[in-house]
């Protein structure tokens, strides 16, 4: 291996190391977009909603860790140089979500999950697995990551307090991105995953749902 080649993978893993704390570490991101929320007064909301509101956006908060890790994981096992900047792009993207998210929760008095950084190296090691299945294979697990991702959000739009117009303003605005990332995965070549593999991610992500709402 030439000085040239470890030292261009030395940055690369001192890059994604540094996306992981960014990630992991509360405040230490910042959006590129202005919230969607920003300009929406704050209404009123009684005490049981206001904990409810906040459990609904720690999962979305959690989901978007885990894409994170996810996209970092595929860019890093990624055959195709064009691929790896395509993952790192939508990486990029979807950083805001996890600021607007974590911006939501402070506004309604609460935190991200203290187990963000187990989902994070959970979901890194699922997306290096997807790359090194293969570029195709890669892409149609963003693919399908996102279409379940947008399921959720769109689950969460009828669970929130109907009176909470800022958290829903923030998930609306998640799900035109996430669609948009899966349809530019399937465009690139991603691969229809089998049935059994659909059914795992789902099962892996109710457990995040599940956790991630209480702590």
């Amino acid at each position: 291996m030439s000085p040239n080649s470890l030292h261009s993978r030395l940055d690369r893993l001192l890059i994604q190391f540094d996306q992981a704390l960014r990630t992991c570490v509360p405040g230490s991101t910042q959006a590129r977009r202005q919230s969607p929320a920003q300009d929406i007064d704050d209404a009123e909301l009684a005490a049981s909603e206001k904990l409810h509101a906040a459990g609904l956006m720690r999962v979305n908060h959690s989901g978007e860790v885990c894409a994170q890790a996810l996209y970092q994981g595929q860019a890093a096992t990624a055959r195709l140089g064009e691929v790896r900047a395509a993952m790192e792009h939508a990486a990029e993207e979807e950083i805001d979500h996890l600021a607007w998210c974590e911006q939501r929760l402070r506004e309604l008095d609460s935190g991200p999950s203290i187990l963000n950084p187990l989902f994070y190296a959970l979901s890194y090691g699922m997306g290096a697995m997807a790359g090194l299945a293969g570029d195709k294979w890669s892409l149609g697990f963003v693919a399908e990551t996102e279409q379940q991702v947008c399921e959720h959000l769109e689950e969460h739009l009828e669970k929130l307090p109907q009176q909470d117009e800022k958290s829903r303003a923030i998930l609306q605005q998640m799900i035109v991105d996430e669609k948009q990332h899966g349809e530019t995965a399937r465009q690139a070549g991603g691969a229809d995953l089998s049935p059994p593999i659909r059914q795992a991610m789902t099962a892996v992500s109710k457990v995040m749902k599940r956790t991630s709402y209480r702590i």
